[in-house]
């Protein structure tokens, strides 16, 4: 099965509809499955004395609040609404992450194929509660959690009757540096829940999200933005539409480079065993009931005579007429 490529587009439209449907309409066009949002009623989110995370604080300054930045930051529910019908207009799946109740239900409502739960929410346990009584299946991150975390959710989620999860395996540092982006920590999640896993990818590159292909993901979600030097917390830590295509298309590539996993000789090679292997040939001369020894006999390309590898059987035999310098041998 195809790896589920999201293009996070988060709040890179900076409080804009129409940057945000030109995002949608960029993810289109590089490949990318789904395009994700964030949808939130900011004063349920956020308490007006929480400070912004130090990255955000470097990309937005030290003037506002979080509070005050994610009111900038985020649309009405009217707003994804229309939204997700522009989405819908050009062929690319819509979603969102709700980060509060309402917005959960308002999600709901929209009939999206699954929900899609932020690292923040996952020790959220009326939060959590909520998603699982949607009844959707769920795209859970990870990021900032322990294995003790990570099970405590997913109990929620399958015991509120959640009736399919995927863990994304994410670090929530705005760009994560590669060192700290444990990739095989995928394996790890796999083996403890036997849940499909994935990334959330927030490392600079893509080289981890082609990893993370080969690594078995079912998921693969990576930020992106029209222009990294806009103004906003998450531009610097995304690809801009030429990198998202080429990560769309290296992963793509790396999906067909898999294979079936069973050693075998491809259609496209079997054209070049004549050319490139080898066949027992007359070294020298060899005349008519001469006997066949290592010095009159070598191995030469091509290879659609005697095989090399019935030397042994050749070697002791006559021959059955004259064979000029580097003629197959015939028995």
């Amino acid at each position: 099965m195809s790896v589920f490529i999201i293009a996070e587009a988060g709040v890179n439209h900076n409080g804009s509809l129409e940057l945000a449907k030109k995002l949608a309409l960029a993810a289109k066009e590089c490949g990318a499955d789904a395009v994700k949002y964030q949808t939130a009623v900011p004063e349920l989110v956020v308490s007006r004395f929480a400070p912004k995370a130090e990255y955000q604080k470097v990309q937005t300054g030290a003037g506002e609040n979080q509070l005050e930045m994610v009111r900038r930051l985020h649309f009405d529910f009217e707003g994804h609404r229309q939204l997700k019908e522009y989405c819908d207009s050009i062929g690319i799946q819509y979603l969102s992450a709700p980060f509060d109740i309402p917005s959960v239900k308002f999600l709901a409502s929209l009939n999206l194929p699954l929900m899609k739960i932020p690292s923040g929410e996952i020790t959220n346990l009326p939060y959590l509660e909520a998603v699982a009584d949607t009844k959707m299946p769920v795209i859970l991150s990870t990021g900032m959690s322990n294995l003790s975390e990570i099970e405590d959710a997913v109990s929620v989620l399958e015991n509120g009757g959640c009736p399919d999860i995927t863990l994304l395996h994410c670090n929530t540092e705005y760009p994560t540096p590669y060192e700290d982006a444990n990739l095989t920590a995928m394996l790890d999640m796999e083996e403890q829940f036997g849940l499909k896993v994935g990334l959330s990818d927030h490392t600079q590159g893509w080289e981890c999200d082609v990893a993370a292909a080969v690594l078995g993901a079912a998921v693969i979600e990576k930020h992106f933005t029209l222009d990294k030097n806009m103004e906003g917390p998450d531009h610097k830590a995304s690809l801009e539409p030429a990198e998202l295509a080429a990560m769309v298309t290296s992963v793509r590539n790396v999906e067909k480079a898999l294979g079936s996993g069973h050693k075998a000789v491809s259609a496209s090679e079997a054209k070049n065993k004549p050319i490139a292997r080898k066949s027992i040939v007359a070294a020298r001369p060899i005349r008519k009931g001469e006997v066949f020894t290592e010095e009159n006999l070598t191995t030469k390309r091509p290879g659609d005579g005697i095989s090399p590898m019935k030397w042994h059987q050749v070697l002791g035999q006559k021959a059955v007429r004259d064979f000029a310098l580097d003629e197959q041998i015939q028995l």
